[in-house]
């Protein structure tokens, strides 16, 4: 009996994790965005879960805040306020700059190489005009980086942040000279890394984080608030 009770609660922590990875993707894939519901049922559908799994998932989220609870609206993809970004870009920056000099220490030489190949591919990306592939690679490539470090710790922290920085991508617009300049950085962070320059590296992933604040900053102000959508 022991036994059955420990199988069914390690199903049921596994069941828990996977939803809260799915909500997570459809958040960072741009499915759900800041300001939309949550389609709570058609999720419930979609996955084959019950209403108790998928929001105990959505409530991990919105301890972390990501999602925001509504009285009698249920949960929203939270907004991040201009407050919210300039302080929230500074930590993920520290954490980028503390990732750099351990990835240097750490990666292996089929990772620096296979980060090289994300550049490149990210590179293609931008010049066929592949928006969303282009920021699924940028995407990529930071978390590879981290992964680098084999700091679980910093790990963690990291992706506690992630969904709420990548959110903000659908606020700011870039130029062509701010998209070209974002490339030229990425250029830099990689060569870094294939010299295991860790101060380098460092200092590059830090100003590469908090260049993007003042003008998302900016964006957020000035954008018309987005309609409200229920994303399946």
């Amino acid at each position: 009996m022991d036994n059955q009770l420990a199988s069914q609660r390690i199903v049921r922590s596994s069941l828990h994790d996977t939803l809260v990875s799915h909500l997570r993707d459809l958040i960072m894939r741009g499915d759900l965005r800041p300001g939309d519901k949550l389609p709570e049922q058609k999720l419930c559908e979609r996955f084959g879960v019950s209403r108790t799994p998928m929001r105990e998932a959505v409530k991990v989220l919105a301890a972390e805040g990501v999602l925001r609870l509504v009285i009698n609206r249920g949960a929203i993809v939270a907004e991040t306020t201009p407050q919210e970004i300039e302080e929230l870009f500074p930590i993920m920056a520290a954490l980028e700059a503390v990732a750099g000099e351990q990835a240097c220490r750490n990666a292996t030489e089929a990772q620096v190489v296979r980060l090289r190949e994300l550049h490149n591919q990210m590179v293609a990306h931008y010049e066929a005009g592949q928006e969303s592939a282009y920021l699924q690679n940028n995407r990529l490539i930071h978390e590879a980086i981290l992964e680098m470090t084999c700091n679980a710790t910093l790990i963690g922290m990291y992706h506690q942040l992630l969904t709420r920085i990548h959110c903000i991508r659908f606020i700011a617009g870039k130029t062509e000279q701010q998209w070209k300049k974002a490339l030229d950085e990425h250029e830099q962070i990689v060569a870094a890394l294939e010299q295991r320059d860790g101060k380098r590296l460092g200092e590059l992933l830090r100003a590469h984080v908090l260049d993007t604040t003042v003008q998302i900053t900016t964006d957020y102000i000035n954008r018309t608030p987005p309609a409200q959508r229920d994303v399946a």
